[in-house]
């Protein structure tokens, strides 16, 4: 299938900090719409196929150790007849068929090469799954830069694929460490790179747009968890200074209500309960004083016992 109807394609444009800038125009000659299904299909085919090592390896019969002679005799034994160990119907004989090492490279045409790349990129771009950012200068590897880059266009869940004017080493060393993104330069990208991402990434002057720097601050850093432990000793610390400045506030308070008296403010359930307790208290002691006094009584009016009972 083939779609091959002139279109022009414009894509949203950014700052190397997320900055939105005015859209740009993408090169006619590559972006026209052209989406060739077959070429690219068999493109992918042929980058995986050329990725496989291509390592197995069987023994056949004559390498496997072992069997120089007859196990038994031809005649007699009432076996069958056996000439080998090394057959492959014995146990640690050789394979039959197996694999060998060999190359696996498939050769896909410069032309046809061309073809898919330039199709995968108009799929992209019918998806409206390019962005461009100005310019990459970044003066040394900074993970956490280029991961605010991508949480600032809502990117940091999706597949992106970085392409540079070029090789630049601190861009490609800021973007390796996060998973969902692929960092090449535009002349070493291939179709399946393309067709592996969901937004491609491009830089200004790999597709001959030469944009202007504009001024813009500085995106504020997230504190880091020494950042955070210092905020919090400071904290701290102009805490003490308070409390410091409070204590003799505090003291001479207690001071005066000490001497005012004890303060009369309980609630009405605490003085119900302090009232149930003394009712309970009383009633155990007036149960303990009966029990003594009947204990007496039994005591006196017991009659003395009779000699010689």
């Amino acid at each position: 299938m083939s779609e091959s109807e002139p279109m022009n394609f414009d894509a949203a444009t950014y700052t190397a900090q997320g900055t939105e800038r005015e859209r740009v125009q993408l090169p006619g000659d590559l972006f026209d719409g052209t989406v060739n299904m077959p070429v690219m299909h068999q493109a992918v085919k042929a980058f995986l196929a050329n990725q496989r090592q291509g390592n197995a390896s069987t023994k056949t019969r004559g390498l496997v150790v072992g069997g120089n002679q007859k196990p038994w005799k031809q005649k007699g034994t009432g076996r069958a007849r056996q000439g080998s160990t090394r057959a492959p119907h014995w146990v640690g004989g050789g394979t039959v068929f197996g694999p060998h090492p060999r190359s696996y490279a498939q050769y896909v045409p410069r032309q046809v090469r061309a073809l898919a790349r330039k199709s995968a990129f108009n799929a992209r771009a019918r998806e409206n799954a390019i962005v461009v950012v100005d310019t990459f200068n970044f003066d040394k590897p900074k993970t956490s830069r280029m991961q605010a880059l991508l949480d600032r266009l809502d990117l940091s869940d999706r597949k992106v694929l970085i392409l540079t004017d070029g090789a630049k080493p601190n861009v490609y060393l800021s973007a390796r460490n996060i998973p969902t993104v692929e960092i090449l330069p535009y002349s070493d990208v291939s179709t399946y790179h393309i067709l592996w991402s969901d937004v491609v990434m491009i830089e200004a002057g790999a597709i001959g747009q030469t944009l202007e720097p504009i001024a813009e601050r500085e995106p504020a850093e997230k504190p880091t968890r020494a950042r955070k432990t210092a905020r919090k000793a400071a904290a701290a610390e102009s805490d003490e200074a308070e409390g410091a400045d409070e204590a003799p506030a505090r003291k001479s308070a207690r001071k005066g209500a000490a001497k005012k008296g004890p303060a009369t403010t309980k609630s009405k359930a605490a003085k119900t309960r302090t009232k149930m307790s003394a009712e309970r208290k009383s009633a155990v002691k007036k149960k303990s004083s009966a029990k003594k006094a009947a204990k007496k009584t039994t005591r006196g009016s017991a009659k003395p016992k009779k000699k010689g009972s």
